[in-house]
């Protein structure tokens, strides 16, 4: 096959075209080989032609053909032993194969790909404007989690490396582009305006790395991401790594990875044994009680809904409940969303309320709890969005909350994600739902100078758009309106606050 060869399908140029997978299936799995490529069912993905045999995977980083003061530094970190879908992978890529990896959320892909572009990038000097290894992935959060993964290393190579996201000043990109940097780690939409201004050209870049390739087929980047492989050196090294492989990236692997190595090392997340999966049955009055009680646990949370208006409104409803809450979505500045992550690492806020733009590429030590306030829409989200936690060993719990309207599409999409919940139905202030999730009232005492609420939620109904139901109005109390509704529960929020200091 030659690689410099393009076929005449397109994808397209348009950047607001959506790029249509024919079908979806369960994430594929499968090892390096040879021979015929296997024939898949629709939906699932078909394994690449591998012809040369892999290298075999080790067991310790000493063994990898790598420089000794990196092998020093991983030592140094307490890491010895790699992960599987390093210990398979790194031998090849450092060869300089292509390479098509899977594994899960939180398995080390990042260090797999990593450590090879940098030790092979090692050692040379970017032009202006023409960096040498470009990184691509679909999300922001995910461009600093690389970038800040790799830095290290980098700096102990003298390898200049460049981030290039949306949300931040794009003449300070530009800026540091000029200035020449090695390694590039950008977002597709970017990194092409910066290529259109001709503050960058890709015709030097020799190792490419598409990270999280499914998710950027699914958000529709697939032809900026087509565009920008046809711009790197056609005999350059490409590896592409992914938590799940299905027909969304298909023809994307046949057209750009020659001969890969093909590595399917790690189950999903739905197959992780220290990850635990509820599905809480909830009728729609008690919903929003329900989630307020498991966002005021003690330890953090990550609770997932499906837009930007409810994550905003019931954020802001938390702040008032005495919940130490954040909000995370598209709609937030990269500073506001790189402040709140932070944040919630460190654990200033507790409860970090996002929509699905925190189900990758977000890494917070010892979280042990994910809950699906609105269930997603398919398997993938779902493993994703639990893959906030269980990562590296470590235990963790996922916890959906369905109506009685959504019991029977939950239950199909579990089923294509390979779990087995358990399922229990839950009610507020119920010692259950505090067994499972670590549930407890609220304080009451507002966050941050946030308006008060009543101290407990009512089980009268959901008081804004988009809890309870996906299109159910907000609840009051004997058709009373919305504004004397909220003057009601500030009254009673008031005279609660005076009881507990005594007046």
């Amino acid at each position: 096959m030659n690689r410099s060869a393009r076929p005449n399908d397109r994808f397209g140029t348009d950047r607001g075209a959506r790029f249509r997978a024919q079908g979806q299936g369960r994430p594929g799995v499968g090892s390096g080989g040879t021979g015929r490529r296997p024939s898949a069912p629709q939906g699932e993905f078909a394994l690449p032609v591998t012809v040369t045999p892999a290298l075999p995977a080790v067991a310790s980083f000493g063994e990898l053909d790598m420089p000794v003061e990196l092998l020093e530094m991983l030592t140094g970190l307490g890491l010895n032993e790699p992960f599987p879908i390093q210990a398979a992978t790194l031998p090849n890529s450092l060869a300089g194969r292509d390479v098509l990896g899977r594994g899960r959320t939180g398995s080390g892909k990042t260090l797999a790909f990593g450590l090879a572009l940098l030790v092979r990038t090692a050692g040379q000097r970017a032009d202006a404007r023409k960096p040498l290894a470009l990184v691509l992935v679909p999300t922001r959060e995910l461009a600093q989690q690389v970038t800040d993964a790799l830095t290290p290393y980098a700096r102990l190579l003298k390898l200049r490396l460049a981030t290039v996201v949306g949300g931040m000043s794009i003449g300070r990109q530009a800026g540091a582009l000029r200035a020449g940097a090695e390694v590039v780690v950008a977002t597709p939409g970017r990194l092409m305006d910066l290529i259109e201004r001709r503050d960058c050209r890709l015709d030097r870049v020799n190792i490419t790395v598409l990270d999280e390739a499914d998710q950027m087929a699914d958000m529709g980047f697939m032809p900026q991401v087509t565009e920008l492989l046809d711009q790197v050196r056609p005999d350059g090294q490409r590896m592409l790594f992914s938590a799940t492989l299905d027909r969304n990236i298909d023809l994307l692997v046949r057209r750009y990875l020659h001969d890969p190595v093909v590595h399917s090392v790690d189950p999903s997340a739905g197959a992780v044994t220290t990850m635990e999966h509820h599905v809480l049955q909830v009728h729609g009055a008690d919903k929003y009680a329900t989630a307020t009680e498991i966002a005021a646990r003690d330890g953090r949370v990550i609770m997932f809904l499906d837009t930007k208006h409810a994550v905003d409104q019931f954020t802001k409803h938390l702040l008032s409940s005495g919940v130490r809450a954040a909000a995370l979505h598209g709609g937030k500045s990269q500073p506001q969303r790189t402040r709140t992550l932070a944040q919630f690492k460190s654990g200033d806020v507790t409860a970090l309320v996002a929509t699905n733009v925190a189900a990758r590429g977000i890494h917070v030590d010892d979280l042990d709890l994910v809950v699906n306030v609105d269930p997603p829409s398919d398997h993938k989200d779902y493993l994703h969005r639990g893959g906030r936690t269980a990562r590296a060993g470590e235990s963790g719990s996922v916890v959906t909350l369905v109506l009685p309207n959504q019991r029977r599409d939950m239950a199909r999409l579990m089923s294509d994600a390979g779990i087995r919940p358990q399922v229990t139905q839950v009610r507020s202030g119920e010692a259950e739902l505090s067994r499972i999730t670590g549930a407890q009232a609220p304080s009451g005492v507002p966050v941050g100078g946030s308006g008060p609420v009543a101290e407990r939620p009512k089980r009268g109904g959901a008081p804004f758009r988009g809890l309870g139901t996906r299109t159910g109005r907000p609840g009051r109390a004997g058709g009373e309106s919305r504004r004397s509704a909220e003057a009601r529960l500030t009254a009673e929020a008031r005279k609660a606050a005076r009881i507990r200091r005594g007046g």
